[in-house]
């Protein structure tokens, strides 16, 4: 599979794991400091091919991929869950290298791009709340699972907000989601 598009990644663990998954170039980071020739590389990237942001599910990720977000808005965005990226195999350890092949191969595959301000999601914080997806017992778990589905990666409630807002995704779509979710209990 070949990656049109640079793959923004933290470190050369995570372009490694990636050359054993796909055909991409890929910029690293070198952690959560983006530097000023880090930031231009992106801006030339984006402007010339395109790029997709594949950050860690953690919170340095998380603060990359906002961070680059910012200087490049109409960048593409890949995520893994939590378990996806090592959680269950290293239980203190997770990233984009502990993924196996063909689960960054999917990921990369169900990339999101933000949408313009016209295509706004019409979920609100009291739908969030109204659906058990935040402050509720089982608020996490449900979660999980719409993040799951959706190819969101891990996200808290207010990250659940943004990415749906983020990404355009309808209510509708999000209350068959949880249906599906429902109907397995």
């Amino acid at each position: 599979m070949k990656i049109k598009e640079v793959i923004i990644v933290e470190g050369r663990a995570d372009t490694e794991a990636l050359r054993h998954a796909v055909s991409a170039d890929t910029i690293e980071t070198n952690g959560s400091a983006l530097g000023e020739q880090t930031i231009a590389a992106i801006k030339q990237a984006a402007a010339t091919r395109g790029v997709i942001i594949f950050t860690d599910p953690d919170f340095n990720g998380e603060r990359l991929r906002k961070l680059i977000s910012e200087f490049v808005p109409e960048a593409k965005h890949a995520f893994l869950t939590k378990d996806e990226a090592g959680r269950q195999i290293r239980h203190h350890s997770l990233g984009i290298e502990y993924a196996t092949p063909s689960v960054l191969r999917d990921a990369l595959q169900s990339v999101y791009t933000a949408e313009t301000v016209t295509a706004k999601s019409d979920i609100t914080l009291a739908d969030l709340r109204r659906l058990g997806l935040i402050a509720g017992h089982d608020a996490a778990k449900r979660r999980e699972h719409v993040a799951e589905v959706m190819g969101l990666g891990y996200v808290n409630g207010k990250q659940l907000m943004n990415r749906l807002t983020m990404f355009g995704i309808k209510k509708q779509a999000l209350l068959e989601v949880l249906q599906e979710l429902d109907e397995e209990k």
